[in-house]
Formats: C-alpha cells, sequence, structure tokens
C-alpha cells in the first residue's frame, strides 16, 4: 500500500503564505480546500512523485506545433502528426509543445471552450498519450482568459450564482486607462446577461473572457487543470499571457505581485505531487520584466521565454552588425540552476517588437517594421496609454524576414542566412524551442491571410501530408535543405554536453561580423567555441586561443589556431585539438 499523502511542512507553509497574501482571511478555508486536491492527485498519480536526478541536458530540443499542423485523409490529425515526428525527428526533437488542442471558438485555439477536452476534429488523449510515448510533451495553459462560448462563461450570462464572480465586470465609465494593453479593441466588452448589460473585462478580444482569481474558487479549478494536465503526460506546462493573471483598476494590470504570487503557488504544487513537470512562462515585454518570472531561482517559473532575441537577430541579420545582440548577451544570467532560458527565434505569434524596446534605438525598430512590410509581412499594434499605437508584433515568417521573397540572390545564400539565425539560438545557453515552420523555411501565408483576415494566420500555415514529404524528398527544395542543415545541428548540439542548458556561457567581444560564445559543460569537462559570420561576405576570424588547430564538430573540418576563415553566414562550433 502507498504511504498517504503528506504535504510537506515547508511547502505547506509556502502556500498558506501565498494564499494569505492573495485571500486573507479565506486564505485558511481555501488552503483546506487546496490540500484535498493534492491529496486525491498523489492518491492516483504516486508515479508522478518521484524527482528525476536531472530534469534538462543538452539533448533537449522542443517543437512548437499545432496538433491539426500535418493533415491526411481518414487520419486524425494528431494521429498523422505522431507518424511523421516520429518518422523523421525521433532521436533528434525530445519534446513537442502542443499549441492548444482543445476545444476553442476563435484565435487558433487559444480561446479555449473546455480546458479538460481534446478537439474532436484533431484526436483523442490517446492520440496525445500516443505522442507522449517518443516525445516529452508540453501543453498550454491558457489561463488568463476563456472562450465566451465556454460553460463558466455561459452560465455566468445565465445568472448561475456559483459562476457570478469567475469573470469581472466594471461599469461602462471605469477609467482603465492604466491598464496594459497588448491590443487596440476596447478592455470592456458588452454582454447581454440574465441580470442585464454586463460590461466584461476582455484584455486580448471579445471573445477571450478574462478569469478572476480574485476569486479563490477559480484558482482552485485552475489548479485541478493544470494538474490534469500533468496526469496526462505533460512535462513542460506553458502559462500562455500570464503577465496579466491579477487585475486591479488603477495599476498597469501586468506583473502584479499577486500574480507573481499566483505563479509561486502553482510551483510549489507541483514541487509537491509532480517536481518532474517544469513551468514556462511566456510574457512578451521588456528583459527585465520578463526575467521576473524566475522569482528567486526556486520558487518560481523553471523557465522563462527569451524574448528579445528574435528581433536581436533579426536586426542582426538586416544589418550583419552584432553590436546589439553581443552587448545584451553579456547579461544573459539565470538566478540558479534551476532555471534557463527558452530561446526561440519564431512561433505560432509574430516577431514581438515590445521586448526589444530597451535594447534597439526606435528607430532601429522602425527599420524592422520597414523591412517586414518590404518583405511581404505584415504588422500588428498595440493601444499605448495616451491612446497612440505602437508596433506589437511583426506578422511573417522568419525565412521571409530574412531574405525577401523576390530578391535577386542566390538560394543557398537565404539558406545560409536562415541557418546562421538558428545556430546562434541553438548555441546559447537554454533549451531551445523550435517552430515546426522553422524547421522547413516557410514562406509566407498570404492566401491564408485573405481568408481569414488576421495577420498571425500568416505564420500558421497547414500541411497536407503527400505535399510536406514531397518537398522534403526533393533535394533542391528549401524545406529540404533547411531540415537537412537544421538536423545537423540538433545532433551536434546533443552529441556535447557543453550545450547542457545549465552549462556555462561566456561572449566573447569580437568584430560586428562575428557573433561567438563559448559554451562549457557543468563539469567543465567540454569547451566549445561557437563562431557565427552574421554578414554577407567572408570573414577571418581571429580565435581566442591561437595554439594548435581547432574541430568544426559540424563537418570535421580541422582549422587552424588562429586566423580562422569564415563564408558568408558560415557557422563553425569548435574544439580544440
Amino acid at each position: 500500500m502507498p504511504k498517504p499523502f503528506a504535504l510537506p511542512q515547508e511547502l505547506a507553509h509556502t502556500m498558506r503564505a501565498h494564499l494569505h497574501t492573495l485571500y486573507g482571511d479565506a486564505a485558511d478555508t481555501v488552503f483546506s480546500q487546496l490540500q484535498h486536491q493534492l491529496a486525491d492527485f498523489a492518491a492516483q498519480h504516486p508515479e508522478l512523485a518521484t524527482p528525476h536526478a536531472e530534469l534538462l541536458s543538452e539533448k533537449d530540443a522542443i517543437l512548437i506545433t499545432y496538433g491539426d499542423q500535418i493533415q491526411a485523409p481518414g487520419e486524425a490529425t494528431l494521429q498523422t502528426l505522431a507518424i511523421v515526428l516520429t518518422q523523421r525527428l525521433k532521436g533528434i526533437i525530445s519534446s513537442v509543445h502542443l499549441l492548444p488542442f482543445f476545444p476553442f471558438s476563435s484565435d487558433d485555439g487559444f480561446s479555449v471552450v473546455d480546458y479538460l477536452a481534446v478537439n474532436p476534429a484533431m484526436g483523442s488523449w490517446e492520440h496525445i498519450h500516443a505522442l507522449g510515448k517518443n516525445f516529452r510533451l508540453m501543453f498550454d495553459a491558457v489561463i488568463n482568459h476563456i472562450s465566451a462560448q465556454s460553460e463558466w462563461f455561459q452560465a455566468f450570462l445565465h445568472g448561475d450564482p456559483a459562476f457570478r464572480d469567475y469573470f469581472i465586470t466594471l461599469p461602462p465609465t471605469t477609467d482603465v486607462h492604466s491598464v496594459t494593453r497588448p491590443r487596440t479593441h476596447p478592455l470592456l466588452t458588452p454582454f447581454e446577461a440574465a441580470t442585464g448589460t454586463q460590461y466584461v473585462w476582455t484584455t486580448f478580444s471579445a471573445d477571450q473572457i478574462d478569469l478572476n482569481y480574485e476569486n479563490p474558487a477559480v484558482l482552485l479549478d485552475i489548479v485541478d487543470v493544470l494538474l490534469a494536465y500533468a496526469a496526462h503526460g505533460a512535462e513542460f506546462i506553458r502559462l500562455d499571457a500570464v503577465g496579466y493573471l491579477w487585475k486591479e483598476v488603477g495599476t498597469p494590470c501586468i506583473h502584479l505581485p499577486q500574480t507573481h504570487r499566483v505563479i509561486q503557488l502553482f510551483r510549489a504544487i507541483f514541487d509537491a505531487v509532480a517536481p518532474n513537470v517544469l513551468l514556462i512562462t511566456e510574457t512578451n515585454v521588456p528583459h527585465a520584466e520578463n526575467i521576473s518570472y524566475f522569482g528567486d531561482g526556486t520558487n518560481e517559473a523553471q523557465m522563462v521565454y527569451n524574448f528579445p532575441l528574435p528581433p536581436l537577430i533579426l536586426h542582426t541579420l538586416h544589418t550583419g552588425n552584432s553590436a546589439a545582440l553581443q552587448q545584451w548577451a553579456h547579461t544573459l544570467v539565470t538566478p540558479g540552476n534551476q532555471t534557463t532560458y527558452f530561446n526561440f527565434t519564431a512561433s505560432h505569434d509574430g516577431i514581438g517588437v515590445m521586448p526589444a524596446k530597451d535594447i534597439l534605438s526606435a528607430a532601429e525598430i522602425e527599420a524592422l517594421v520597414q523591412k517586414t512590410r518590404a518583405h511581404g509581412g505584415l504588422v500588428s499594434y498595440k493601444t499605448n496609454p495616451d491612446g497612440t499605437e505602437s508596433p506589437y508584433e511583426l506578422n511573417i515568417t522568419l525565412f521571409d524576414a530574412l531574405s525577401a521573397p523576390n530578391a535577386d540572390e542566390p538560394q543557398s545564400l537565404q539558406v545560409n542566412r536562415f541557418m546562421v539565425s538558428q545556430a546562434m539560438m541553438l548555441a546559447l545557453a537554454g533549451v531551445p524551442g523550435i517552430y515546426i515552420h522553422s524547421l522547413v523555411g516557410s514562406h509566407n501565408n498570404l492566401v491564408g491571410v485573405e481568408e481569414t483576415g488576421r495577420a498571425r494566420t500568416i505564420n500558421r500555415e497547414k500541411w497536407v501530408r503527400a505535399e510536406l514529404d514531397a518537398a522534403l524528398e526533393n533535394r533542391q527544395s528549401v524545406a529540404a535543405q533547411v531540415f537537412r542543415r537544421y538536423t545537423e545541428l540538433l545532433r551536434a548540439r546533443a552529441a556535447h554536453r557543453a550545450f547542457h542548458p545549465h552549462g556555462g556561457q561566456e561572449i566573447i567581444s569580437t568584430p560586428e561580423a562575428f557573433f561567438a560564445l563559448w559554451r562549457t559543460a557543468p563539469d567543465a569537462s567540454e569547451r566549445v567555441l561557437c563562431v557565427h559570420n552574421v554578414s554577407a561576405r567572408p570573414q577571418v576570424f581571429r580565435a581566442p586561443e591561437t595554439s594548435g588547430h581547432w574541430v568544426d564538430i559540424l563537418c570535421g573540418e580541422l582549422c587552424p589556431g588562429a586566423n580562422i576563415p569564415f563564408s558568408p553566414y558560415q557557422i563553425r562550433w569548435m574544439l580544440k585539438k
């Protein structure tokens, strides 16, 4: 018989402290309910209670994809996805981040109707579990808001007293100008309810209704959701748009202390009953705000999205100048060996420019905007407190962002430019997140944008499996070239302990045409020199150690110890021989 669940005293104290801050006199009652939830979960899933010796390694790389990304006649899309990924990426990609696969009403899944169901158009929980047999899984927890079509919100509209305080309503005359806005639509949306017209808080769209975490019943329901994800095999849980979680009129309503307390409570919960589950926060904000979600290094998210990286890499390769990237990368530290960055260059959303606003000048950001438009992309805006609008994200595939689709230049140069963008991301300390479109160098989906009227569709094209297979089998296609080069980089990275997420990193000050860094294994047993030519011109790199020779682990080439030649956009990851 397994031992009865006993919440460790230190974690119980931590949870009580968080709940007291959030709910005051009601904290003891909420804690009692939470204890029952955790005891039930622990009894049902004792296999999740034993911590692993190592949660992350150099072999970890996470593929970001929709559950219906690849489609084939007569197959559930999750089944098709599992077949293709197992055939082509097993042993190369360790993990799969499934973007929301729940029933939804808008925003390609991020307006969730039912947190605990699989969209039947994609498949079933059995298909999710089958994918989890070959890959670690990341699920999205879209817990800032829920669909207007959800049972919770419909119950609210019909006057069910149990759901009266699940959402935030305000008089339409409320002054909300101080609220941070990631969109341009009004913050309060009118709905006809049993109690009359209600003006409801909607940060992201009129179909995405913000939850009211001042109501402890909401928190406890969401805890059940997160625990269910762990029970279904999620080893990573992505907290979508979590910075907006707690609202307080008269404040910016982003990064409030209560929001951090809620995340820290989630961390304590998983530390107690599923210590191998890692939390990752998605906060598309300037760098200093973003890394606050590491907490003290032991009590909040284990990973944060490295949001400045995509616009900085784009700027670097547009200008052939790595100075801004170097200066910023020198500052990349974490508060301890339980935390690391989730490095990425592209995602299902656009390339956010807000995270770069304190790193790049206004003119440099405007140059990114103009280049995006020149390359066939779109630009989304946000409303500022003074009523003006600012660029929020660049809507474009990364391949087309880096190379104009109709540019008069060799395809090989465009592929090399794209691959160096990926190599820089893969070399940096952290866990790489690779959007599936980056594996094949996708072009802008302009037809999709015309069909949906949504800018983000440009980077969300779905594939027919037969067409994808044909592209990957055609060795001359961009898709085949990028896929081959990408898998070579991933294999090399996984084979060297120096790329461990918690290994050492030292950015090397170099001429602007290079971005270079040392990566060192956690036990100092291995050191790799990663050098990237970010320019379209041949260059010579002056190695920091000039004696002996280097061996390039990507191609096996022996390089001289001092002056190392680089072709345009060449990548060299080197060991001292």
